[in-house]
């Protein structure tokens, strides 16, 4: 038996090559249940999947893009157990994901697991009234939608452990300026221009949009391994040099270091 629409709902609809997904739990400011998390990861599934399609918008009813997770129906007695099929694309982009582009529209409150599937998403559009949160570590958990590593690859360490540690509420001019979103419009136009962006990518050859989206994803995949991998070569490189033996010596005695390239 259906679930009543108090419950929350994805909707999907198409216009030309723009696939249109929209999170509707107004009710519950538009807090995910398991049913809805499912209903998402069909959703992208079917973007992903049909070949006139190009762009996908991802937007949230209501005044409010997510207050996070139904937490009750995850952890609580009454949990919901729903699992999507294999070879679902994630909504969290942790797993398997759509290498099409996805434009994201949030407003309002954007907690927790808003701030992971919009940071899934391609580009952002912020409305000016956005207020984020990544606040699991008030309530005793983790992060575990991605953001303990896309706040670092977007923002960067110190940008990042700041706001993942004190787990404060920022603006969306914060987040402009961080680089966690890419434009910030008045409040109510946010959809709009999420949907003019998308029109725009959709005007552009969708084979090498997806080819140079797949080319950075591997980047981003590889390059912490990879920098990893060349600390011995740094080390050997410098650590024995007249310049490494002077930085130390200038340090012992208190003085600035008289680097000679050597």
């Amino acid at each position: 038996m259906a679930e009543p629409a108090t419950s929350g709902t994805v909707r999907t609809e198409t216009d030309g090559r723009l696939f249109r997904i929209v999170v509707d739990n107004v009710a519950k400011k538009n807090a995910f249940t398991p049913a809805m998390m499912a209903e998402l990861s069909d959703a992208f599934t079917r973007f992903d999947r049909d070949e006139a399609s190009w762009v996908a918008v991802l937007s949230f009813a209501g005044n409010d893009t997510t207050a996070g997770l139904d937490m009750p129906k995850f952890f609580g007695p009454a949990r919901e157990a729903r699992d999507s099929p294999a070879g679902n694309i994630d909504p969290f982009a942790l797993k398997r994901r759509t290498l099409k582009p996805v434009v994201a529209a949030v407003q309002g409150l954007c907690l927790t697991i808003g701030i992971e599937m919009m940071l899934a998403a391609d580009i952002v559009v912020a409305a000016d009234d956005t207020r984020f949160c990544q606040m699991e570590s008030k309530r005793g958990i983790a992060p575990l939608g991605g953001a303990h590593f896309r706040f670092l690859t977007r923002t960067g360490w110190g940008n990042a452990m700041y706001h993942l540690m004190l787990c404060d509420e920022f603006s969306a001019e914060r987040a402009l300026q961080l680089g966690l979103v890419q434009e910030v419009v008045p409040a109510g136009q946010q959809v709009d221009r999420a949907i003019a962006l998308a029109q725009q990518i959709a005007r552009n050859a969708p084979l090498g949009l997806r080819a140079m989206k797949e080319a950075a994803l591997r980047y981003i995949e590889a390059g912490e391994a990879m920098a990893i991998a060349a600390i011995p070569t740094i080390h050997n490189s410098v650590m024995g040099t007249e310049d490494a033996k002077e930085g130390i010596r200038s340090f012992v005695e208190r003085r600035a270091a008289q680097f000679q390239g050597r």
